[in-house]
This record gives structure tokens, sequence and C-alpha cells, in this order.
């Protein structure tokens, strides 16, 4: 059984595109390498599901207007697991992430950014991705957010938007 006080507030929803793509979980699945994809899941399960839009308070996010935020992550997942609020998942984690980094020699700089959505107090919309340290040009930042911006135009018109 869970200790109430490691429950995170915030749940995790999924976009779903028109055509039924997760197209959050498709990036992260397709285009980030198996480094990325830990430390972006470490991220948003220790912090977004904890903080919400209060992200965009510090280090990890800013606010875009209209509902629209960005969650940066360009930690390590050392250093995400370092603020886990729940001793349990953090020691069960550091463990399989020592294991993990032994095997693949692990030093890969990640600079990640998640779009999404906070709707009321319980839900946070994840809207779109992008590894900006591939591709860090203002171009293709402002492409991603205007993609993310749509998303959320659509879900919102959608019916979806009501919980």
């Amino acid at each position: 059984m869970t200790d109430p006080a490691e429950q995170a507030p915030y749940t995790l929803e999924w976009y779903i595109d028109e055509n039924g793509r997760d197209v959050v979980h498709d990036w992260i699945t397709n285009d980030l390498t198996p480094t990325q994809r830990r430390v972006i899941g470490l991220a948003m399960y220790e912090i977004l599901q904890f903080e919400g839009e209060q992200v965009a308070d510090g280090e990890f996010g800013t606010h875009l207007g209209d509902g629209l935020y960005e969650f940066r992550v360009r930690q390590s997942g050392d250093e995400i697991l370092s603020r886990s609020r729940r001793p349990s998942v953090r020691e069960r984690l550091q463990t399989v992430t020592r294991v993990t980094k032994k095997k693949k020699g692990e030093s890969e700089r990640i600079l990640l950014r998640v779009f999404f959505h906070a709707h009321g107090d319980k839900l946070i919309l994840l809207l779109g991705g992008y590894d900006k340290g591939r591709d860090p040009s203002k171009r293709r930042q402002q492409k991603e957010i205007e993609v993310a911006r749509k998303r959320l135009g659509e879900w919102r018109r959608s019916g979806r938007s009501t919980v």
C-alpha cells in the first residue's frame, strides 16, 4: 500500500490526436534514447506530477500564456531523483539507475521540452515534446509551441476539457 504522503497530487493525461495517436508517448518511445526516456519519465513522475503548473515558478518551466506551459528537463536522472518526495520510490529507482548506468556508461546530455496544460487542480494534459539539444533553434521552439497551442485548442473544442 502506498503512503498517502508519497501520492502525487496531479494526474498526467496524454493528448490523443484526431488519428488516435498518443503524440507525447510516441515521441518518448520512438525519438528519445533510452537515457532520455528514463530521465523524462522520472522528471514527469517526480516533478511535474507534484508541482503541476508551479514548475513555471522555477528552473523546470515557464508559462507560455493561455494555459500553456513548458516543462524543461536538463538534469540527469540522479539530479531528478535527489528531488523525489517519495523516499521508497527514490531508493528503488536509484538502484535501477546505478545498474543501468554501469551497463551503458551514461554521460548523455539532456535538454528536453514537454508542453502541457494544467486543467483544474488535478490534471496535467501532455501536449507535445521535443529534444532541444538536437535542434536548439528559436524557429524549432516556436514551431513546437504552435503545435502545442493547436492541440490545446482542439482539446478544448472537443469537450474533453470538462473534468
